[in-house]
């Protein structure tokens, strides 16, 4: 079901996030996993993070798809969620998939996550991406996320003063 209004800005996207887990009946302490790109996914995954954080979920994030690399996110007094160094043992009630993992040239794709969820047939999965990506790179049609968030980032305005 598609909301029957746009949503907008960071709450149109962390709301719905937030209300979805909600909804799953899930306790405190099972696990969040999200899986996305070093660098361009990490700081939208500690975005989602702090928005769950009083829901005392174990949160982890996944570097591409290797769960050898699985990290706990905490939170970081005057800072907000961030990921730690400390390992993670994979074991989700959801998945998050992120939308750079469906970027060109990205070493991921539609199959690798649509095995991935098969893997965890009692987890939900989620998806989480901007401008359309999970359906410009085509995976809509192999993955099928129980939540699919896609975010507008349009206009971009750019203000500099001249040197």
């Amino acid at each position: 079901m598609t909301t029957p209004f746009p949503l907008h800005g960071v709450t149109g996207i962390l709301r719905p996030f937030k209300e979805y887990l909600q909804s799953l009946g899930l306790f405190p302490g099972d696990q969040i996993v999200y899986y996305g790109c070093v660098g361009t996914c990490t700081p939208f995954v500690e975005l989602l993070a702090i928005a769950v954080r009083g829901l005392y979920f174990e949160q982890v994030y996944v570097p591409l798809l290797d769960e050898g690399k699985a990290k706990k996110l905490h939170e970081v007094p005057d800072a907000g969620m961030q990921v730690s160094r400390e390992p993670a043992v994979v074991k989700p009630r959801v998945l998050v998939i992120m939308g750079g993992l469906a970027m060109p040239y990205m070493p991921v794709t539609k199959e690798q996550v649509r095995d991935l969820a098969a893997r965890y047939d009692n987890a939900k999965l989620a998806g989480v991406c901007f401008q359309n990506m999970f359906e410009k790179a085509g995976w809509l049609d192999t993955v099928e996320f129980d939540l699919l968030i896609n975010a507008m980032i349009e206009p971009v305005t750019v203000t500099r003063r001249e040197q």
